[in-house]
């Protein structure tokens, strides 16, 4: 093998094992900065080691023993808790690779508890939010500084001082490195979903910038969200999520044109939509609804946003849409999950099942609403039901108001195209 080919391997072992190493060692050491600095020294290891000695036959073990091994080191350094040294000692001698192959079996699975609780560490309600959101994609998502700030149009530097600051809150609150329990779990876990679904949906659709989405975001949420089922499957919320991202995932082809500019939902090309992706979402949906009723609990609102992308997937066409169903389910998500976002989507499907006048008088309710002041979608929205009453200048309106609050720039473009094209007397 040459230099180069073994930099490649080592390089794709650590994407893959990066997150669980980090979140075994932070279980241990109980400090995630320190976590890195110990998994970091193992790939290091790696890079000297594996040009010359060759691969592992189990690269995940080795980096794990090594950095486990470097974690006894420092702690002998520091002369910190004996009791804690003789623990790891034992289970590092425990995970040589000559004396335990069901050890190491165990460290290259895949899926495991560590993770899951780094998740739930990095998504501690301790932290800011767009903290917890930049944590996650750090230490889960393996995303550099530069990364996460390119995807939120963020400098890195500001990146990197949340990520600091997020470790520190962690270490001052004492944050456990681990899955709480009973009543903490069910708290914790909605902030766990709360970070997946606000990363996905940066990548559906960009908040700024001259992209119209940015898919690799949602895929990574995507895929903390599936390891998440697969180690808290009995929450209904948890399968709902997964299906709704599925579901909406299936719609990244048909989005943007070739040039990247937005394609609506009405004018998408269905045919080009993930037929795999919908299956799933739909099995998901499945799965969380049969959690809820085994419960005897109602659908909750991650459920309740997959039911209604649901309804768009099984659906050939626009004009075959169940709106009257859809209405009814943005009304069970208003009640469960109120939010003045939630009552203008619920406008709009109120304007397609009863007529634009019914959703028209339910977006106005929200002109005074503090919180859509500078929300681009509410001008947006009011535009598109006002061309469907014929008060085309009120729409034009309406649309160059919500191109001047948009920051992302493919947004901009079709809002002023909208408002070009809508004359007095006509569209």
């Amino acid at each position: 093998m040459t230099a180069a080919d073994a930099q490649r391997a080592i390089q794709a072992v650590w994407r893959i094992e990066q997150a669980r190493l980090v979140a075994s060692l932070a279980r241990m050491v109980r400090d995630v900065g320190l976590a890195e600095e110990l998994a970091q020294d193992a790939l290091v290891a790696a890079l000297e080691r594996w040009p010359e000695d060759g691969i592992p036959e189990k690269p995940g073990a080795w980096l794990m023993a090594t950095a486990k091994r470097r974690a006894i080191d420092l702690i002998r350094r520091k002369r910190l808790h004996a009791s804690k040294e003789a623990e790891l000692g034992r289970e590092i001698e425990a995970a040589q690779p000559s004396q335990s192959e069901a050890i190491e079996a165990a460290l290259d699975d895949d899926i495991g508890d560590d993770r899951l609780g780094l998740l739930f560490a990095a998504c501690h309600p301790v932290l800011a939010t767009e903290a917890r959101v930049a944590l996650t994609l750090r230490l889960l998502g393996g995303l550099t500084t530069e990364e996460i700030g390119r995807a939120f149009l963020t400098p890195a530097t500001t990146v990197a001082q949340r990520i600091v600051r997020a470790k520190r809150g962690l270490a001052e609150a004492r944050v456990p490195f681990e899955v709480p329990r009973g009543a903490e779990r069910a708290a914790r876990l909605s902030s766990v979903l709360e970070v997946l679904y606000l990363i996905f949906n940066e990548g559906y659709a960009a908040t700024s910038g001259e992209r119209w989405m940015r898919p690799e975001l949602s895929e990574e949420a995507l895929r903390l969200a599936r390891i998440l089922v697969g180690l808290a499957g009995e929450e209904p919320e948890v399968h709902g999520l997964v299906a709704l991202m599925e579901i909406q995932a299936s719609r990244f082809a048909a989005r943007s044109g070739p040039d990247g500019a937005p394609i609506l939902l009405p004018d998408q090309d269905r045919g080009r939509w993930d037929r795999l992706l919908i299956r799933r979402g739909l099995a998901a949906l499945a799965r969380a609804e049969a959690a809820g009723a085994a419960r005897g609990e109602a659908p909750g609102p991650y459920a309740l946003q997959a039911a209604i992308a649901a309804c768009h997937a099984r659906t050939a066409s626009p004009a075959a849409t169940d709106w009257p169903h859809i209405a009814k389910l943005y009304d069970a998500l208003a009640e469960r999950a109120p939010s003045p976002v939630v009552e203008l989507n619920r406008g709009v499907a109120h304007a397609f099942a009863f007529g634009p006048a019914a959703g028209l008088a339910l977006v106005d309710a929200l002109n005074e609403e503090p919180s859509l002041r500078d929300y681009h979608l509410l001008p947006a929205v009011r535009g598109d039901l006002l061309v469907r009453l014929g008060r085309h200048d009120e729409a034009r309106g309406e649309f160059e108001r919500a191109a001047a609050l948009t920051r992302n720039q493919r947004e901009r473009d079709l809002l002023l195209a909208r408002a070009a094209t809508v004359r007095s007397g006509g569209s």
